[in-house]
């Protein structure tokens, strides 16, 4: 990873921590794909994209149960997960890829300021998607869900990555695409960064976004972000 610019405290951030789904990657025809193979297995309704986006957030046992009862298929959750995970293990870089303007960006945030990724997805599949699309590197620490500390919007990985890295809750910006991470931040008391160009904007509520938030339609708007300007408040 490159060593961050002593100059970074020229940014009014000392930690900039990404969600992963929908905020760094698009990974939705993958995640749908697989959702599909595990219902078609079972005699059930395949989903559409758009379902599926509306159900990824919050980790992939909750990915799982909603698929379930969004398909009608009967089986036990647990044996869904296990097959879903061993179904997605197999696709994970078919057709995900990083969102437009986010290879440059995490290339040039990595030199002045510390990036992590706090993510529900499990590491397992976190970490091969991230260095298979050579993401990796740009990181100080990747936290998947299920790593030590509950998934979020329990705020605790994200405090544990501050505390790592010494940063405040004021001078530290989440940046993500769901309701999950909106809440995740409040929860932390730190900055937020909605990046509306992600799939899990289809239920965010931009009525929760405030003034001192920022809101990003592509990630070539991160770069204004991260010193500080851009567009702030609700997106109307």
């Amino acid at each position: 990873m490159p060593r961050p610019d002593p100059t970074a405290d020229r940014l009014p951030f000392d930690l900039v921590v990404f969600d992963l789904d929908g905020t760094l990657v698009d990974s939705l025809q993958d995640l749908c794909d697989s959702a599909n193979e595990l219902v078609t297995e079972h005699g059930g309704a395949t989903l559409e994209p758009l379902q599926v986006a509306r159900m990824v957030g919050e980790g992939a046992t909750v990915l799982v149960e909603r698929v379930i009862a969004a398909s009608g298929i009967v089986i036990d959750p647990a044996a869904a997960l296990a097959r879903y995970l061993e179904i997605y293990d197999g696709r994970l870089l078919r057709n995900t890829r990083p969102y437009p303007g986010i290879p440059e960006f995490l290339r040039d945030a990595a030199k002045l300021v510390p990036l992590g990724v706090v993510t529900n997805k499990p590491a397992r599949a976190a970490m091969p998607v991230l260095e298979g699309l050579g993401l990796a590197g740009f990181f100080r620490e990747i936290v998947g869900g299920d790593g030590p500390h509950p998934k979020k919007p329990n705020p605790a990985s994200l405090l544990a990555m501050m505390a790592a890295a010494g940063g405040s809750a004021a001078r530290t910006l989440l940046i993500g695409d769901s309701a999950i991470d909106l809440r995740t931040a409040r929860n932390a008391g730190t900055r937020f960064c909605h990046a509306r160009y992600g799939f899990g904007s289809h239920q965010f509520p931009d009525d929760e976004i405030g003034p001192a938030d920022w809101v990003v339609d592509s990630a070539f708007e991160l770069p204004q972000v991260l010193h500080g300007a851009g567009r702030c408040g609700p997106a109307g």
